[in-house]
């Protein structure tokens, strides 16, 4: 099965999230399809890299059931973590200006993957949710650098209190570029994709570059922190009975 799509043509490359079905889960197999895909986009020389998904979620966030399957859930964890970190940092640091399309709700994982894009759209029905907490999990894939887009309250109430944070929110607080209507959406990024590669490559780059730094100068180390935490909630009581009790659709019993 493709879980990830490639497509690249005048500059633009296109990954699409392909397991809609499913609610594009964040898996090993999904994420080595996205690394692959991203290490295209740098070997094509894309100007412009556009990260969108199909169905009715964005993303919706790690393949908990698998979590719950795993035999040393720590290892499998912290390798997934890592391989997710890697597409994240790569995104991050790329001469390439990202665009990434939300569509559907991006929950867990799904939200800093959606929210790596250097300039974000999402439709008026999208929303945002971290979610972790709920499964006696702390955020990974990069949620930790939201709190430079988003301010620290705001992330620390949607971390722990597991708010959903809705498109009109998030423009409202300068994460999200535009929000327009669901049928709208695809023509809306196609306007402002071609305003980009239609654009100086090497300035757009500069300007990323300069900007990115600024706020976040070291991004890896937040993200190997964030790998570290994981793992070890993982193995932790509540870890396990977190993601125990969604795999079984029950309410958890965390013990502190």
């Amino acid at each position: 099965m493709t879980f990830v799509r490639y497509e690249h043509a005048d500059g633009v490359a296109r990954i699409t999230l392909a397991d809609g079905g499913n609610g594009n889960p964040v898996h090993l197999d999904s994420v080595a399809e996205l690394h692959a895909a991203v290490r295209s986009a740098q070997r094509d020389g894309a100007r412009v890299v556009v990260l969108a998904a199909e169905g009715r979620f964005f993303s919706v966030g790690g393949d908990l059931g698998a979590f719950a399957g795993a035999d040393d859930v720590q290892a499998f964890i912290d390798d997934l973590a890592e391989a997710l970190h890697r597409v994240v940092s790569e995104l991050v640091r790329s001469e390439a200006i990202v665009v990434t399309v939300v569509q559907g709700t991006a929950a867990g994982a799904g939200f800093p993957l959606a929210a790596v894009g250097d300039i974000v759209l999402a439709a008026d029905s999208a929303k945002f949710s971290l979610a972790y907490t709920k499964v006696g999990l702390s955020p990974d894939g990069g949620s930790s650098l939201l709190v430079h887009s988003l301010g620290l309250h705001r992330t620390l109430r949607l971390a722990i209190l597991g708010d959903l944070l809705t498109a009109q929110e998030a423009y409202d607080a300068g994460l999200v570029a535009r929000v327009v209507p669901a049928d709208e959406l695809a023509a809306t990024a196609e306007q402002v994709v071609s305003t980009l590669a239609a654009g100086s490559a090497s300035a757009n780059a500069a300007a990323k570059r300069l900007l990115r730094e600024v706020v976040a100068p070291a991004p890896e180390t937040a993200l190997r922190k964030e790998s570290l935490s994981i793992r070890a909630l993982a193995g932790s009581p509540d870890g396990r009975e977190g993601v125990a009790a969604f795999v079984e659709k029950r309410a958890p019993k965390f013990g502190g």
